[in-house]
C-alpha cells in the first residue's frame, strides 16, 4: 500500500494566506500525495504550482455548511474545474436529508456531477450531524446520482471521522462508491484504522506526520 496517494492533503483553514497555501503544494509535490485540498479562491495558484506533477489540485463546494443554492454549487464547481481542480468535494444540503427529502439531496448530487464530467466527485455528508439511519441515506443519495466518493465530514462542525462511521459508509455503498475519512486523522494508527474500515482516501493537514 502505497500511504502517499490514499492522502488529500488539506488546508481549508479560513485564515489560510498565498504562502501557507504554497507551502502545503510543496510538501504535496514532495511526498507525491493524491491531492492538495483548498479553498476555491486557490485553486488557481495551487494548478500552477502542482500542473507539472501528478497531484491533483481538490477543492469544496457549499463549504462548509452545504446550505448554498444548488445553482450556486454548479457555478462554484465550474469555476473551480475552469481555474484546475480536478476533484470536487461538495457538502449535501444537511437540512434537507434531515427533513428527509432524498429527492433534492439525490438530484443536487446528481447535478454537480453532471456538470463537472469524468473529475471526482466526494460528497461530504456531515456524519456528526446524522444518525446512523440519516447516513445510510445520505451514502444512498450519493451512489443513486453517480458521485465516486461519500466523505465523512468537513472538518468545521462538531465532530471528525469516526471508524464507526467509515465502516457504515463503506457497508452501504459497497463497490459502487469509493469512502473518504476526513476531519481530526492526525497519527499513523488513525490512518490505519480508517483504512482499514474501508477508506481508500484521507483528507488530513498531518499528511507528512502520517507517512
Amino acid at each position: 500500500m502505497n500511504k502517499n496517494k490514499y492522502i488529500d492533503h488539506t488546508l481549508l483553514k479560513p485564515e489560510s494566506t498565498p504562502q501557507d497555501i504554497e507551502k502545503i503544494c510543496l510538501e504535496a509535490k514532495e511526498y507525491d500525495f493524491a491531492s492538495v485540498c483548498i479553498q476555491p479562491c486557490y485553486v488557481k495558484m495551487a494548478y500552477g504550482l502542482l500542473k507539472d506533477t501528478d497531484v491533483k489540485v481538490c477543492t469544496v463546494i457549499g463549504f462548509p455548511l452545504g446550505a448554498n443554492t444548488t445553482e450556486t454549487k454548479i457555478r462554484e464547481a465550474c469555476q473551480a474545474v475552469e481555474e484546475g481542480a480536478g476533484e470536487i468535494d461538495m457538502v449535501i444540503n444537511i437540512g434537507a436529508l434531515k427533513a428527509g427529502d432524498t429527492v433534492y439531496v439525490t438530484e443536487e448530487i446528481r447535478r454537480i456531477k453532471e456538470a463537472i464530467g469524468d473529475l471526482v466527485l466526494k460528497v461530504i455528508i456531515e456524519t456528526c450531524l446524522l444518525t446512523d439511519e440519516e447516513k445510510v441515506l445520505a451514502c444512498q443519495c450519493a451512489v443513486n446520482a453517480g458521485a465516486d466518493f461519500v466523505k465523512t465530514s468537513t472538518g468545521f462542525s462538531k465532530g471528525g471521522a469516526t471508524v464507526a462511521d467509515v465502516r457504515l459508509m463503506k457497508q452501504t455503498v459497497g463497490d459502487r462508491c469509493q469512502v473518504k475519512a476526513s476531519g481530526g486523522i492526525r497519527t499513523p494508527e488513525d490512518f490505519e484504522a480508517m483504512v482499514e474500515a474501508g477508506a481508500t482516501r484521507i483528507g488530513t493537514s498531518s499528511g507528512i506526520k502520517l507517512i
